[in-house]
């Protein structure tokens, strides 16, 4: 038999993983999954799911006794190991870099479009 504590020790873990990693916040570990979307890998969501299956599971006596414990296991380290390697300071680096460049690439198409119609009109 599972113990549903051990499952809920390592889940509440995940969530803070989640909130501290990502930024990601919310009431339960399903709703913070749902929130990640594509900020985790398929593989990612796939073990978040295989978890979050295994706590409606466990809620139920019946159907406490057909969560596959290995599985769970499983999933909770690949979660885990994935969550981990992300560093936050960097992660927020890499998309305030993204955007600065994207903001440069449009301003030169602006001066480039502005040049263009001053050529046009004879003024250079």
């Amino acid at each position: 038999m599972i113990d549903p504590e051990e499952i809920n020790q390592d889940v509440a873990q995940l969530e803070t993983l989640l909130r501290e990693r990502l930024g990601i916040r919310g009431a339960t570990f399903a709703k913070q999954l749902r929130r990640a979307g594509r900020r985790l890998p398929r593989f990612a969501r796939r073990a978040g799911q295989v978890i979050t299956q295994s706590q409606q599971m466990m809620q139920h006596p019946r159907l406490a006794a057909q969560v596959d414990r290995a599985a769970v296991d499983h999933a909770i380290g690949i979660l885990r190991a994935h969550l981990s390697g992300i560093d936050p300071v960097q992660r927020r680096m890499r998309t305030i870099l993204g955007l600065v460049g994207v903001i440069v690439f449009n301003l030169l198409i602006l001066l480039t479009l502005v040049m263009l119609v001053l050529r046009w009109r004879g003024v250079i």
